[in-house]
């Protein structure tokens, strides 16, 4: 709301997005042009991600369920799409990024896909986990 001439966007993932997803309605009644990205995996991703690389994949209450991310926008008058591969990304994007309002975009991601930088639980920031070095490259 400082800035309404700066393009923004929301990131998040599935379960980070279902606790503030109450804020779809402040968009509307603000008439806030923020477009939303949903990074869904079906966990709840950092705990996921802690629970792979330091409790051997003990999934403990981290996969979720979630609804269906575009139909809760679109109940809340906010277009959306769904995206499954990546020849659907850059078109999704642009369609949001051209809406007159705000948009809504639920990417469907690999469930092992992991996030970094990352801390382990205990750690300080400055013991943060980078991304491994791709060797392929």
């Amino acid at each position: 709301m400082a800035c309404p001439e700066k393009e923004v966007w929301v990131i998040a993932g599935d379960g980070g997005f279902q606790m503030t997803a109450a804020e779809l309605s402040t968009m509307v009644q603000e008439k806030l042009k923020i477009n939303i990205a949903v990074i869904n995996n079906g966990f709840l991703g950092m705990v996921r991600q802690w629970q792979e690389f330091m409790y051997d994949s003990n999934y403990a209450c981290s996969p979720i369920a979630s609804p269906d991310f575009v139909k809760l926008a679109d109940a809340h008058g906010i277009p959306g799409a769904t995206v499954r591969r990546r020849a659907e990304v850059e078109p999704a994007v642009n369609t949001a990024r051209g809406s007159a309002g705000p948009f809504l975009i639920n990417f469907l991601v690999e469930k092992e896909d992991a996030v970094y930088p990352m801390i382990a639980p205990g750690s300080a920031l400055d013991e943060m986990i980078r991304r491994p070095a791709n060797n392929e490259e």
